[in-house]
């Protein structure tokens, strides 16, 4: 089984909508049972609800925010991730600074489709920002999909 851990900073916006389009994304593929899917943020606390606008942006798509709560993550959670995909620069950094053993599969979500950029967090901002970063997420989660599994093969292979 693969197995990919969505970080961003509070867990919920970015990264909480990111597991859920990448949910759908497998579902739609037909390979929903072959796929662990899990979100954390680097700094934030047990159990906090997605944000209005998060929920909100995941209706319109037809997908289900209200049940998710916030998890921060821990050494545990990294380990047990092939592949771990975070929003910026800063994550990426944190991450492998404190936990250096899962250092080698860290990468920025921009990396599925060959880039190097920070996904913007809406926090604070408008509804319109929320779409915006739910469909950048959906648009490299979907033109990435062939990277994600490489890598995640990749690194589930040694570990398995």
């Amino acid at each position: 089984m693969r197995s990919v851990l969505f970080v961003c900073t509070a867990n919920r916006c970015r990264s909480p909508m990111a597991e859920t389009l990448f949910k759908q994304e497998v579902a739609r593929r037909g390979e929903a049972a072959q796929w662990q899917i899990q979100s954390a943020g680097t700094w934030t606390e047990q159990g906090v609800p997605a944000t209005q606008f998060s929920q909100i942006v995941m209706a319109r798509r037809q997908l289900d925010l209200t049940q998710h709560r916030s998890q921060p993550v821990d050494g545990e959670l990294l380990r047990s991730a092939d592949t771990i995909l975070v929003m910026t620069h800063n994550h990426r950094e944190s991450l492998q600074a404190e936990f250096p053993e899962i250092a080698e599969r860290v990468y920025l979500l921009s990396q599925l489709v060959d880039r190097k950029f920070d996904i913007d967090d809406p926090y604070g901002g408008s509804l319109d920002d929320y779409e915006v970063c739910a469909d950048d997420i959906q648009k490299i989660l979907t033109n990435g999909w062939a990277r994600l599994v490489e890598l995640s093969d990749r690194i589930a292979s040694p570990r398995s």
